[in-house]
């Protein structure tokens, strides 16, 4: 989901970014730039085009997975996912740039990945019937906001929270969509691929939570480090306003 372009360069990765490569992006870029500029001409924002895209995402996950259709429900999310590109298309040939844009793209981000995780929740605590894989999929949910929020929190207060964590967001899209369109593969005969949405679940919660810890002593690190560097400013200060 996305804004202006200014705003989507620093905002953090959306779906569209986690799944589709540099060079994809800049094919199917190229390819959509008629139909965004169709839609300017029709008087369609891009905050819109973001609302629907975000819809169409909560949707084909709390549609179809809950039911266990992964596949159709990845297939789905897939198509939604260049909305991404188109409102950022538009938003390029506007020239538009605003705090809002990206206000907008981070928090139906954070809606978008609910939606996926709480799906596969959903699945096992009915008719998967897994208590287990239900538990693991709540935890990359929440671990996955609160990795987000860190690094938010981190910047409001003047850090810069540099590190690049084991599982961030983009990592946890492309494992779990990937995995889950090729466990449902399992309803087409293809033997045994149903357990690759177990184990990527896995592999995301545990990312998740290294990405977590890694960010936690990143921020404590900077914070200490920028507590003495204010502290040996006031020093010098007092120092010279003593001579």
């Amino acid at each position: 989901m996305g804004q202006p372009v200014a705003t989507r360069v620093a905002a953090t990765p959306t779906v569209g970014k986690a799944m589709l490569n540099k060079y994809a992006r800049a094919f199917f870029t190229r390819v959509l730039t008629p139909f965004a500029a169709f839609l300017i001409r029709r008087g369609v924002s891009p905050d819109t085009v973001t609302l629907i895209g975000t819809a169409g995402v909560v949707a084909g996950a709390l549609v179809f997975y809950p039911r266990g259709e992964f596949f159709w429900g990845t297939v789905v999310i897939t198509l939604f996912v260049f909305s991404d590109l188109v409102d950022g298309n538009m938003a390029r040939q506007l020239g538009r740039s605003s705090r809002w844009g990206a206000f907008l793209d981070s928090t139906l981000d954070r809606v978008a990945d609910s939606a996926i995780f709480g799906g596969f929740a959903l699945w096992y605590a009915g008719h998967g019937n897994d208590n287990v894989l239900c538990a693991v999929a709540i935890f990359c949910l929440a671990s996955g906001q609160v990795v987000s929020y860190t690094k938010a929190r981190g910047e409001s207060i003047g850090l810069p929270v540099a590190v690049n964590g084991l599982v961030e967001r983009a990592e946890r899209l492309v494992i779990s969509l990937v995995a889950a369109g090729l466990a449902g593969l399992h309803t087409f005969g293809v033997p045994g691929i149903q357990w690759l949405l177990p184990v990527a679940l896995w592999i995301v919660a545990v990312g998740s939570l290294v990405t977590l810890i890694q960010r936690v002593v990143t921020v404590r690190r900077e914070s200490a480090e920028a507590e003495a560097a204010a502290a040996q400013h006031d020093a010098s200060q007092g120092s010279e306003a003593a001579k």
